[in-house]
């Protein structure tokens, strides 16, 4: 397994962490798993998923509270849709993360 592959399961292993209803964003699961100042770590850990393995992507939004899927898209759409099956409330395409972020008990950096 190459550097960058344990980087990806690192990722995943802190993504897989975060509970239903609630939202981490890209930066702060970076931090999680040990990549300060990251974020895009994450984006690219997310779309290097191996097909079957189960990782709760839609919990993983961006600084803004929003989805980094273009408006419209499917991908958006199914987001927004699984977070709302798990009660989030997104108004105006927004998530508030005061509300809803996840807040493991660890003493890695909140950097966003």
């Amino acid at each position: 397994m190459g550097k960058l592959q344990e980087d990806f399961e690192k990722i995943w292993g802190v993504i897989r962490r975060v509970p239903l209803g609630r939202v981490a964003t890209y930066g702060q699961v970076a931090a999680e798993a040990g990549f300060v100042k990251r974020p895009r770590l994450t984006a690219q850990a997310l779309a290097h998923v191996p097909p079957g393995m189960e990782i709760p992507w839609h919990r993983i939004i961006n600084a803004q509270g929003k989805s980094s899927m273009p408006e419209g898209s499917r991908g958006h759409r199914e987001q927004l849709k699984r977070l709302k099956n798990e009660g989030v409330k997104i108004v105006k395409g927004k998530i508030d993360l005061e509300v809803y972020r996840w807040r493991p008990r660890s003493l890695a950096p909140l950097l966003d």
